[in-house]
């Protein structure tokens, strides 16, 4: 396990060093921002290509949190398609519904651990 969040890790930041780098190179932060202001659809900037890659690492690792939590590949599959599309807005709602699932008087590793596995007799 601790070897492929290794290996995700590093493809992560090597994508996102890769990218900044990448944008840097059209265009510097000051004046990327300065346009995205002017045209907050985003069209070619670098800078907008960069903020992608950096949001959709992120999912990638609160999903990752969600298929550790999830003991079933389809609820694994059906959140991590929520989370491409959705982005915050299923990682709130997973969140959210976590949270409801919780006896009262849940500490935070209640929220944060994996459920226990049913028992097989």
């Amino acid at each position: 396990m601790k070897a492929g969040i290794a290996a995700f890790a590093v493809a992560a930041l090597a994508a996102l060093i890769g990218v900044s780098i990448w944008a840097t190179g059209h265009q510097s932060i000051v004046p990327a921002i300065a346009d995205l202001s002017a045209n907050p659809a985003g069209g070619n900037n670098p800078w907008f290509v960069a903020t992608l890659f950096d949001a959709y690492f992120a999912f990638l690792w609160f999903w990752l949190w969600i298929a550790y939590k999830e003991t079933s590949w389809i609820a694994r599959g059906a959140w991590l398609v929520a989370v491409l599309l959705l982005g915050n807005m299923a990682m709130a709602a997973y969140a959210l519904i976590t949270l409801v699932r919780l006896p009262a008087g849940a500490t935070i590793e209640d929220f944060l651990l994996r459920r226990s596995r049913p028992s097989a007799r």
